[in-house]
This record gives structure tokens, sequence and C-alpha cells, in this order.
């Protein structure tokens, strides 16, 4: 978990206790956290605005989705996880290969799914 000491991993989640619980677990294990934000126009102003190592993106935001989030930090080389309650046929094709973890998050797991390399096709 030393994994996360040190890192800006920003939030993306509108459930406010899951982001507050998260949140305060991240800061307990020594990151900065960016956010939480529930909004997706807002992700895309603090991706595009401050520094983030990581992020971690739930799926489904209010009535929106948050792959424009998603697809900001693959473009930028920046690694995320989706966390949701949805099961992984939600996630389009596009980001097979990232890392999906159920509700409530895991953070053991997100840490190997943003900091360890992952595997791509082919």
């Amino acid at each position: 978990m030393k994994m996360f000491a040190g890192k800006r991993v920003l939030v993306v989640e509108d459930e406010f206790l899951l982001a507050d619980e998260a949140r305060r677990r991240l800061q307990d294990l020594g990151a900065h956290v960016v956010g939480p934000t529930a909004r997706v126009d807002r992700a895309l102003e603090l991706v595009e605005g401050q520094h983030v190592d990581a992020a971690i993106l739930d799926v489904f935001l209010d009535d929106k989705l948050v792959f424009p989030v998603a697809t900001k930090l693959d473009e930028l080389g920046i690694p995320f996880v989706f966390a949701t309650a949805y099961d992984a046929s939600v996630i389009p094709e596009r980001f097979n290969g990232y890392v999906l973890c159920e509700k409530p998050v895991e953070l053991e797991k997100i840490a190997r799914g943003l900091f360890e390399p992952r595997e791509t096709d082919g």
C-alpha cells in the first residue's frame, strides 16, 4: 500500500460517503487526493489543470458516464481504474485491460491496477 505515498490521485465518485471514505483512506496512505468530484466536467478540469498521477473513476455519475474522463486520462498516459457496482459489460471495449473494481473499492486491488504494468493485447 506504500504505492500511494506521495501520489496525486483523482477521485471521481458521485456517492458522497464512498467518495469521502476513499479520500480519507487514500490520505491515510500518504496520497494527495485531487477532488473528489461527482461531475465529468469538473473531473476534466482537474485533469487538465492539476498534476494527477492516477485516478479512481466511478462509471455512472448521476445521469452521465465517466468515459470522457477515461479517454482524457488514457491520452495523457495517466493510469486509472474503474470502480463500479456494475459488471464489466458496461465498460467499452476500448478500455479492455484497465482494472475494474467492485464497490466498495479495495485499495490494494486499486494500487495494483494503477501502479503495476497492465496487460495489453498483441
